[in-house]
């Protein structure tokens, strides 16, 4: 079995607790955590399995790193940390690991990512041997191998259009919800998630991804955004009071643009409660759902509903992006050192896992 770390126990981290637990090939070694309150709590704790694992969470990335793991899944987050994201990684990358995450955006499309992010990730493939595999969490897979996958099946394709429609009310991130994305904050707040040329920074890749894989060339990427205020005072479960006129919801879309016109699209429509835009696309439980549009001949409409931790959508999100990333390790073992996107890296049958006790 091959040995395993999670870096970080935020909700990626707590999803790939679990997804490490359940897979036949791997085994969980260690558990890396940056608040020293999570020092020493057992990763069953920490993952939200309601048993022990017998690994205790330990901040000595020196010592983890010394013991070779074999797989390194890194959950910490690198949305405003990236520079040190990139560094963690390199270490584990040099340590021999294989390294999955979804922390590195610009990386989502490797082979056109900035020199100064693909020379680090190179140079320490080639001196220890590791491998470097990022897909994203929105999720991943429903902007690269779903909409790509069910393109085939149609005659025509004029759009590919991939949507994550989401109601934040229930989303336990008050940091991301309120400041990168800038709800219940002043109409004139900037949301730093949405700031221009960031939504082409984070999904940008993605697009580029698709482009390459149905075999066109893009014109280039252009940005839609659109917010609407509240029109009444909320209160919501999991991160209080978001006041009336304040953002309510975000519609934005990162488009690739194909002989003048928008043909691969990624967009984004979240709102922190059903009342707030009701004009735009909603999902069909009024919940969370990701969804891809294949427009032509036929039109094609795939809806994903995922819900994990006792029904919450966004983790299930989380949950089956962790999914792909901690499915493909043993994958990467078995090829060679390399930095790879989610073109290369396949897609497959959860082999031993059905029927498998829920970890």
């Amino acid at each position: 079995m091959m040995t395993t770390v999670v870096w970080g126990t935020g909700n990626i981290g707590r999803a790939a607790i679990r997804a490490v637990e359940a897979h036949p090939e791997l085994r969980l070694a260690a558990v890396l955590v940056h608040d020293p309150e999570k020092i020493g709590r057992d990763a069953g704790d920490l993952g939200g399995l309601g048993r022990a694992l017998g690994v205790a969470a330990t901040g000595d990335i020196d010592a983890v790193l010394a013991a070779r793991p074999r797989a390194v899944v890194y959950a910490a987050s690198g949305d405003i940390r990236p520079d040190e994201a990139l560094a963690d990684i390199v270490r584990a990358i040099r340590a021999g690991a294989v390294v999955v995450t979804p922390s590195l955006y610009a990386l989502y499309d490797q082979r056109n990512a900035p020199p100064e992010l693909r020379e680090p990730v190179l140079a320490a493939i080639e001196e220890g041997g590791g491998s470097l595999f990022v897909s994203g969490v929105d999720p991943g897979w429903g902007n690269d191998v779903l909409p790509l996958l069910i393109s085939g099946l149609g005659t025509t394709v004029d759009v590919v259009r991939c949507q994550e429609i989401f109601d934040y009310s229930t989303y336990d991130q008050p940091d991301a919800v309120r400041y990168l994305v800038g709800m219940g904050q002043p109409m004139d707040y900037e949301p730093p998630m949405i700031a221009p040329t960031v939504p082409t920074m984070v999904w940008g890749g993605q697009v580029r991804l698709m482009a390459r894989a149905l075999g066109v060339e893009l014109d280039e990427i252009r940005e839609t955004l659109d917010r609407r205020p509240l029109e009444s005072t909320v209160t919501t479960r999991t991160m209080g009071e978001f006041e009336a006129g304040t953002q309510g919801a975000v519609r934005f879309e990162v488009q690739g643009i194909v002989e003048g016109e928008p043909r691969i699209v990624i967009e984004h429509v979240t709102r922190i409660h059903p009342s707030c835009a009701p004009d735009w696309p909603v999902p069909p439980d009024g919940v969370g759902a990701h969804r891809v549009i294949i427009e032509g001949r036929p039109r094609i409409e795939v809806t994903v509903e995922a819900t994990d931790e006792d029904g919450n959508r966004s983790a299930g999100g989380n949950a089956t992006a962790v999914g792909r990333l901690v499915g493909a390790i043993d994958w990467l073992a078995d090829a060679k050192p390399g930095l790879y996107d989610a073109l290369d890296v396949p897609l497959r049958p959860a082999t031993g896992r059905l029927g498998r006790k829920r970890p």
